[in-house]
């Protein structure tokens, strides 16, 4: 009994921990949203994917390695769901935490799903919300024991897309920056990506969801990020299986772009694997984490 009790207050304490790291993204009002219940609704599918849908109030939860382990290098995680829903299970919290383990904070960025019921325009509220996790993290630095220098985002499809928005068009500010702290990320993770909004090789639901049932070929342009890519594009890292449901196309894109520009580039292809394994392909045992970490120990440290 003794036990169970201890074990429980141990139970108690982590989860206390734990939410003293979830931090509202905003201070104050929250840009480009019109004021609606918090309808926000978190639930498990049958195989153990944690699924949050219709977000309104962005998060960031930070996961901080030990001093003594810390490389002070730190990634932004956006997780995957079409814009529809987060997996904030597999392709969250479970890489932030083996992040930490290799010395790198991590921050999981529970970000708005575009809706036109909640937001006055719906199309750039993700990247709102990307671009406020990059001024946060950058101006906390100093206090979570981060190099500023050395600050990326990771996403997993439709959060590779935001990902990848983030990194190809951080110029084009959307929120406000009094600081004029730098938006850029460092670098770029982007994990079976919907890079592009092409109509040859996009996912058309993460299209739909984000820019509406009819977008026009400007706005289809302006999300296809493979199309900003230039000199000053961060260094980026790309995973993808070769029969994934998302096409390899909107990896190949991208990597073909970097090199045009000299942008350093890695990649991990699969042969395997579909969409949607998170950190491990069942089908390889190659482990894609590790193959980032060494090209980021090679790559991006100076």
């Amino acid at each position: 009994m003794k036990n169970l009790l201890i074990l429980s207050l141990l139970s108690i304490t982590s989860l206390t921990a734990l939410a003293q790291n979830v931090m509202p993204l905003y201070k104050n009002a929250i840009p480009n949203a019109i004021d609606v219940p918090d309808e926000e609704k978190s639930e498990t599918s049958e195989n153990g994917i944690l699924r949050i849908s219709k977000v309104t109030n962005p998060t960031l939860t930070a996961y901080l390695p030990s001093e003594e382990n810390a490389t002070g290098q730190a990634v932004i995680i956006c997780p995957g769901g079409g814009y529809w829903i987060l997996a904030a299970g597999h392709e969250g919290s479970d890489v932030a935490e083996e992040f930490t383990r290799k010395g790198i904070a991590a921050f999981v960025l529970k970000y708005r799903l575009p809706n036109d019921e909640s937001m006055i325009d719906k199309t750039i509220g993700p990247l709102q919300d990307a671009q406020r996790a990059i001024q946060m993290v950058r101006e906390n630095a100093d206090k979570w024991n981060i190099n500023p220098d050395q600050i990326g985002i990771l996403g997993f499809s439709a959060g590779g897309h935001l990902a990848a928005t983030a990194g190809t068009q951080y110029q084009r500010v959307v929120i406000d920056n009094p600081n004029q702290t730098s938006l850029r990320p460092d670098f770029m993770v982007l994990v079976y990506a919907v890079v592009s909004f092409d109509p040859d090789i996009s996912h058309s639901g993460s299209a739909k969801n984000l820019l509406g049932e009819n977008p026009t070929k400007e706005m289809l342009d302006l999300y296809s990020n493979e199309k900003h890519v230039n000199e000053n594009t961060p260094p980026t890292y790309l995973v993808h299986a070769k029969d994934d449901n998302v096409s390899i196309k909107n990896s190949y894109v991208m990597e073909a772009k970097l090199k045009e520009h000299h942008i350093p580039v890695g990649t991990t292809y699969f042969e395997e694997g579909g969409h949607g394994y998170g950190m491990n392909n069942p089908t390889s045992s190659v482990k894609w984490m590790d193959e980032v970490e060494k090209w980021m120990k090679s790559t991006i440290i100076d």
